[in-house]
């Protein structure tokens, strides 16, 4: 949270899916290392009354410097109510990551990651958390790579050695949605003019309108990670045959194909992506209920 804003319109479309019925959130982790992420993410979460998802912070992570827009949103605490103050509030996450886990019921968890691999690859370094995450994660959706490999995507490269761990030792199934199909959905700006309005001072347009000089249109990156993982049997995307998906020294994603692997990508034909860029704009802008 913090890098792009399509991170805070994802988190507001789990928002509107929990109150739907469709998720629980359990927890937040970020990637973002700077005071700001935390208490910026606090701020959605209370603004969609809930506020008391606890929320873990990297340490040590790769990208520190505070970027455009946390804080039109973490500086306002009179505009955009929240408890943490900073970072070093906020537990450690990948000691979140372990907590929760172990509190939920085997095969009940789906994680979605739309930032760096930083926080998984620590949690499965130890062969007693990959057993923690093998028994009670299902699924994880993660936001990554490029299929076919065009470009060494951000997500993968800007945290390369957690990227390479992660593919090569998650004890789960993967589904990864490459650069490409965010990049063929532009969220609008129109949207985020009309559909947000419902409120004189909303955390989603406040950085969205810090992030880039308004009206601009931005590819939905994140939001397809979140729209896969909570409904998956929907038929919004497509999925890759089976294979195994690698990261070489570059930061390009590499996938082949097999009938043992546990990995897959999503692919998106152009009836599809009528349906998708409308379901993330409903969701994302769905008023807390």
């Amino acid at each position: 949270m913090g890098n792009d804003i399509d991170d805070a319109l994802a988190l507001a479309m789990i928002h509107s899916l929990e109150s739907r019925g469709e998720c629980r959130l359990l927890a937040v982790t970020l990637t973002k290392d700077h005071p700001k992420a935390a208490p910026f993410v606090d701020a959605i979460n209370t603004f969609y009354k809930r506020g008391s998802v606890p929320i873990g912070a990297v340490r040590d992570g790769k990208t520190q410097e505070e970027g455009k827009y946390l804080g039109s949103v973490a500086d306002h605490p009179d505009l955009f109510p929240r408890d943490l103050t900073d970072g070093a509030s906020a537990p450690d996450a990948v000691d979140l990551l372990r907590k929760t886990l172990a509190a939920q019921p085997d095969g009940s968890v789906t994680i979605v990651q739309v930032g760096f691999s930083t926080n998984l690859a620590r949690l499965i370094a130890s062969e007693p958390d990959r057993e923690l995450v093998r028994r009670k994660v299902k699924l994880l959706s993660l936001m990554g790579g490029a299929f076919p490999p065009t470009l060494a995507e951000y997500n993968i490269k800007i945290d390369l050695e957690a990227s390479r761990s992660l593919f090569a030792l998650w004890p789960t199934p993967i589904v990864a949605s490459g650069f490409e199909i965010g990049r063929a959905l532009l969220f609008p700006a129109t949207s985020i003019e009309k559909d947000f309005a419902y409120v004189a001072h909303h955390p989603v347009v406040a950085g969205y309108r810090a992030y880039m000089k308004m009206p601009y249109d931005r590819p939905s990156w994140d939001l397809t990670s979140v729209l896969y993982a909570v409904r998956p049997d929907r038929a919004y995307f497509g999925l890759s045959p089976a294979g195994t998906i690698s990261i070489d020294a570059q930061g390009y994603s590499r996938f082949t194909p097999g009938k043992q692997g546990a990995h897959r990508y999503l692919t998106m034909t152009e009836e599809q992506q009528a349906t998708v860029l409308a379901t993330l704009i409903a969701l994302a802008s769905e008023p807390p209920h």
